[in-house]
C-alpha cells in the first residue's frame, strides 16, 4: 500500500492532512472523489453488462446444442488444435560428456552453450549448423 493510500484510507492521517486546507479546498476534493466514484461504478457496471450478454449468448447456444442433441464433445472432435510451430535448431554442440545440444538462437542463451561458450572462446556463429 503506498503511503498516498495509509493517508487516504486512515480517517485520522486524513484529518491530519486536510487540517491547513480551506473549506472549499474540502469540498473540492469531495467533489473530485465523488466524480472518480461514479465513474468506478459506471465501468463496473459496464463489465458486468458485457458480462451477463456473454452468459445470455453461452445460454442460447447451449439450448440450441440441447435441441440439436450435441453436446461439447462432438464440436471439440470437429476443432482440430493448433500444432505449435516447431522452430528448426540453428545451434549445435557437443558437450564434455558426449551430449548434443541444439538451441534455435531465440531467448535466453542455454547454460550449456554458455559454458561453451566460456570454454572455447566463441560465439554462437561458431556452432552454427551448416
Amino acid at each position: 500500500m503506498t503511503e498516498f493510500l495509509k493517508v487516504l484510507m486512515r480517517k485520522n492521517s486524513l484529518r491530519k492532512q486536510c487540517q491547513d486546507l480551506s473549506i472549499a479546498d474540502v469540498e473540492k476534493v469531495i467533489a473530485d472523489l465523488n466524480e472518480i466514484h461514479g465513474e468506478k461504478i459506471a465501468v463496473e457496471e459496464e463489465k458486468q453488462r458485457v458480462e451477463q450478454e456473454k452468459n445470455e449468448k453461452i445460454d442460447a447456444i447451449r439450448r440450441t446444442m440441447q435441441e440439436a442433441g450435441l453436446s461439447f464433445d462432438d464440436l471439440r472432435d470437429l476443432v482440430a488444435e493448433t500444432p505449435k510451430k516447431k522452430v528448426e535448431a540453428k545451434y549445435r554442440i557437443e558437450d564434455e560428456e558426449g551430449n548434443v545440444h541444439e538451441w534455435s538462437g531465440r531467448g535466453r542463451t542455454p547454460l550449456a552453450f554458455q559454458r561453451y561458450f566460456d570454454k572455447h572462446g566463441v560465439d554462437k556463429d561458431a556452432c552454427r549448423i551448416k
